[in-house]
């Protein structure tokens, strides 16, 4: 038995938002949410679009087919219970670090085919530079602080776990 769970099959978070370092305008944050069914990369542009953004970055993190050197079989994402609470701390941290005008967050859990969406990230600012920075920032900062663990099954039948506590 597993310590980690599955989030349930679709949670979304959205809704207005405050960091104690910078009050942000209601609906930077636009998207939030922990899914296991295959993520949409135009869902997650189309909540951070804004009028007055002349730059919108995202990265887009798949499966890849090896890791170590070894052929990747597959993966599975676990998320503890509080993951999707940590995610929207996340956003509202990268979104007070910088000066945005949306949002968003999106990470898959469950069994996942290499090529599939593991996650979706995307920040929308008034010039490029500030997208660009802010969307690194976001996905380094869920990848080092949201619990959202992954076990990787490889080619010759061993498995490994990566991020776990």
């Amino acid at each position: 038995m597993t310590p980690f769970v599955h989030q349930p099959r679709h949670v979304v978070d959205r809704g207005t938002t405050s960091s104690g370092d910078r009050c942000l305008p209601d609906g930077v944050v636009r998207l939030v949410a922990i899914r296991d069914e295959p993520l949409d990369v135009t869902e997650v542009m189309d909540a951070v679009e804004h009028e007055a953004a002349g730059g919108l970055a995202i990265f887009v993190g798949r499966v890849r087919d090896h890791d170590h050197g070894m052929p990747v079989a597959g993966l599975d994402y676990s998320a503890h219970p509080q993951a999707l609470q940590r995610l929207r701390a996340v956003c509202v941290e990268v979104a007070a670090r910088h000066d945005v005008r949306a949002i968003a967050a999106v990470h898959a859990v469950g069994q996942l085919d290499v090529g599939s969406l593991a996650v979706v990230v995307a920040a929308a600012a008034d010039h490029r530079g500030t997208a660009f920075e802010a969307a690194r920032d976001l996905i380094d900062t869920v990848k080092s602080e949201v619990p959202i663990w992954k076990h990787q099954a490889f080619g010759d039948g061993t498995h490994e776990w990566v991020g776990t506590p």
